[in-house]
């Protein structure tokens, strides 16, 4: 397994800042927000995107994983991360989201990343059934799919308390209606958590569907709140062991967006911790 950890907590400094301090405090991989400050897709000039080739040579760090799920540039008034939705009863929003993903995906290609996360279908409104919008996504996603073919770039859905797909049912669900194998599973941990799914409980059965994995704590409470592992409910010590069980060999990312403020205190305290878990059960971090 190997350690990585989101951009999304870095909002404060700039994607080449970053990539150096992510570095600096022994992560040998970042999850790379495609969003502002750091590339947002639609404005990412060429010599932007060599710029940040550069940092990660520099750095000697990978890309995890590219997060296509926020969207902050657009500045949506009703939610800066999850708006504008693949749901969304107005069809021009819903193109915003599309039209991102594309461009996501095809950045991925040009930097190297094995995959993207995106959104599982939107807020739904009163009068969306859960089929009516899951249709809608469909609808809407499968000319992202025929773009993740076309560059060989994996296109994740990561399930979202309080969002179309919230269970790893529905993305059963969901992903069964979707014939390409290039669309994935991010398994969020703390989101499952928080839908009553216990991690470790769903390692085994979704782990053919997975194809990177989100980490962070959640409180006993279960309320939709990312806090540094070690601090809330969840058995890490149980997480990774099933993990393990199951021989994935790809990235952990930690994500810890709410910490703005203290993002390099953030990806310390969990770095110690995960490290400290993974070695008092014994299994090795990588760090090729």
């Amino acid at each position: 397994m190997k350690l990585a950890f989101s951009s999304n907590a870095f909002l404060q400094f700039s994607i080449e800042q970053t990539i150096s301090r992510i570095a600096g405090l022994g992560y040998r991989g970042i999850e790379l927000l495609a969003d502002v400050p750091h590339a947002w897709p639609a404005g990412l000039l060429p010599e932007q995107k060599q710029s940040i080739r550069d940092a990660l040579e520099d750095s000697q760090l990978q890309i995890a994983n590219i997060n296509a799920f926020m969207m902050n540039a657009v500045a949506d008034p009703r939610q800066p991360y999850w708006h504008p939705g693949w749901t969304d009863p107005d069809p021009h929003y819903r193109a915003i989201r599309r039209e991102h993903t594309k461009r996501s995906l095809r950045l991925a290609a040009e930097l190297g990343a094995p995959h993207i996360t995106t959104e599982p279908g939107g807020l739904l409104t009163p009068d969306q059934s859960w089929e009516q919008g899951a249709k809608i996504f469909y609808d809407e996603i499968m000319p992202c799919v025929e773009v993740a073919e076309e560059t060989q770039v994996m296109l994740l859905i990561e399930p979202e308390p309080e969002l179309l797909i919230e269970t790893f049912e529905q993305y059963l669900d969901f992903a069964g209606r979707i014939q390409s194998p290039w669309i994935g599973l991010n398994f969020d941990i703390g989101h499952a958590y928080c839908v009553g799914q216990d991690p470790q409980d769903w390692v085994a059965k979704m782990a053919p569907h997975t194809r990177h994995y989100h980490f962070e704590d959640i409180a006993a409470t279960r309320v939709h709140r990312h806090m540094i592992p070690g601090e809330g409910a969840i058995d890490f010590d149980a997480t990774l062991r099933a993990i393990q069980a199951t021989g994935y060999t790809g990235w952990i990312t930690v994500d810890l967006y709410p910490y703005i403020d203290q993002p390099d205190h953030a990806a310390r305290q969990a770095r110690d911790f995960l490290r400290q878990r993974l070695q008092a059960i014994g299994i090795s971090e990588s760090t090729s």
